[in-house]
């Protein structure tokens, strides 16, 4: 027989994780300008790493509160994956992309050989779907060849996650031609037209994330979070 007061227990229990887990310690790999970022609000502990000092000044100016480390990601994960509860990774992905092949059939192409898939996307998928105790999602391109390991797919993007994360439509897609960095504002509400650092702007613009996929997947991975301990919270009130 359930008590009034093992209710009690039970409800100010549930309600301590709930605010606890309100306040998750997210990880932000290649944060970029945060496109992903951008809706998930200021509940949460996030830090970002990010290896272009200028990209990292500009995203510390649109997310103050956020710690912002300037430095390999890849790196940074592999020494520091166990101290969070969600991480969103984006590596690079030029040379997974299919418009990166192409280059090679174009005559006037300035590219001179042919280079290898970087596989520290995998590595890092490998990583943390065997170690890794919290939510993980890692985004990419989709490549010009088979996924060594199944993905999901969302929009333009392929998604490494452990969780499903469901059907999402976008509502407005978006295509960013040539270099203008205002472009950049209209699409996603970032502003680069004062970026200083030697990457192309339309690239920065190519890297970004929907800030509506960002906040879809994280409240993915939260309900799922929520869903998988609240019971044990109750039980052991």
């Amino acid at each position: 027989m359930i008590t009034k007061e093992r209710q009690c227990r039970s409800y100010k229990a549930w309600r301590g994780y709930f605010n606890y887990i309100q306040k998750m310690k997210i990880l932000n790999l290649y944060a970029g300008l945060g496109g992903n970022r951008k809706l998930w609000g200021e509940d949460h502990q996030v830090t970002a790493v990010e290896l272009d000092p200028e990209v990292a000044r500009i995203y510390q100016n649109y997310f103050p509160n956020d710690t912002v480390i300037i430095e390999d990601a890849h790196e940074y994960l592999v020494n520091n994956f166990e101290k969070f509860d969600f991480i969103w990774a984006s590596p690079p992905c030029p040379s997974h992309s299919k418009m990166n092949t192409l280059m090679y059939g174009f005559k006037d192409s300035k590219r001179k050989k042919f280079e290898y898939p970087d596989m520290k996307l995998y590595q890092e998928i490998i990583l943390l779907d065997q170690w890794f105790s919290g939510k993980y999602v890692i985004e990419n391109v989709i490549p010009y060849y088979t996924p060594l390991i199944p993905a999901q797919k969302i929009d333009r993007h392929l998604f490494w996650a452990n969780f499903k994360l469901g059907r999402f439509n976008l509502g407005t897609k978006t295509t960013i031609k040539g270099s203008d960095a205002k472009e950049v504002s209209s699409f996603y509400g970032f502003d680069i037209r004062d970026y200083k650092g030697t990457q192309r702007k339309d690239r920065i613009a190519r890297n970004l994330v929907h800030p509506e996929i960002g906040k879809y997947i994280l409240d993915r991975a939260m309900n799922l979070i929520i869903k998988t301990n609240v019971k044990q919270v109750v039980l052991f009130a």
